[in-house]
């Protein structure tokens, strides 16, 4: 298994920058792709970013040019850099795993406030 802890979310002003990051460990020789999802009140989980193990990266059309994901494989460590948050980039974040062999492990989450 893996287990993955996040840290970073709060409270910011529109317009404002925050970095999310997320520790893996466990079984981690087995992950492929590292990733950010969000859920926001009232809405579905959806796919922030995500980033395979050799660095090509995936942006929601949503967060394009304003939020930056990197990957750590050495530390086993995925960031998100969120720049220009808007009020609707409100949600609690989920660092997410897939490993190889196609299962899911995810982050116990973290809350991501922007007011207007």
């Amino acid at each position: 298994q893996v287990q993955l802890v996040e840290s970073g979310g709060g409270l910011v002003q529109a317009g404002g920058s925050l970095t999310l990051s997320c520790r893996a460990s466990g079984v981690i020789y087995s992950i492929n792709t590292m990733g950010w999802y969000r859920r926001a009140p009232g809405k579905q989980r959806e796919l922030v970013a995500d980033i395979t193990k050799d660095g090509s990266a995936n942006y929601a059309d949503s967060v394009k040019g304003r939020f930056a994901i990197s990957r750590d494989n050495g530390k086993n460590t995925v960031s998100l850099q969120m720049n220009s948050l808007k009020p609707e980039d409100t949600a609690v974040y989920y660092c997410n795993t897939h490993t190889w062999d196609a299962f899911d492990y995810w982050g116990q989450g973290t809350q991501v406030t922007v007011s207007s």
